[in-house]
């Protein structure tokens, strides 16, 4: 059995989604969430805050490998700034706990998880809901993003 960790990074809201491939290949969530660091908070003390907590995750759960977003952004430079210093952090964490990992776009993603790259963002999420056999679509958004990202490793590592 296989376990992966997905990760959607932000300063503000870092979505986590731990997925575990069964030995029939059936895929289960183990836990997802978010990892959240409070407005107003010095820029250094938020990244701090995201590695420590990042840290306390892996070693809660000892995933085999990660799998994160890639940074994807159109206009806000502001925000893609602050994506890319999450995702710096998240790399750092990752590559401290000597962890395999991979990156995917977020077109990589739907693809995997939806079959189609311009998939909407629902058509993902019910996409993740029924994968992993949940009761309901998992919250917050973030969240069902990295449970997306690692069952999007999941299918493309056998390849």
């Amino acid at each position: 059995m296989t376990l992966v960790l997905g990760i959607d990074p932000g300063t503000a809201t870092t979505g986590y989604g731990l997925v575990r491939e069964r030995e029939d290949g059936s895929l289960e969530s183990l836990a997802y969430g978010t990892i959240l660091t409070p407005t107003g908070t010095a820029a250094h003390q938020r990244l701090s805050m995201l590695f420590h907590q990042l840290n306390e995750l892996l070693l809660l759960h000892r995933p085999d490998s990660c799998a994160v977003e890639k940074l994807f952004f159109q206009s806000n430079v502001k925000t893609a700034i602050a994506v890319g210093q999450a995702r710096g952090v998240v790399l750092l964490a990752i590559s401290e706990a000597g962890l395999d990992m991979a990156e995917y776009t977020p077109n990589e993603v739907k693809q995997a998880v939806a079959g189609y790259g311009s998939a909407g963002k629902r058509q993902v999420q019910e996409m993740v809901r029924v994968l992993l056999a949940l009761p309901g679509i998992p919250k917050p958004d973030d969240a069902a993003d990295a449970l997306a990202i690692a069952i999007t490793h999941l299918h493309t590592r056998h390849y």
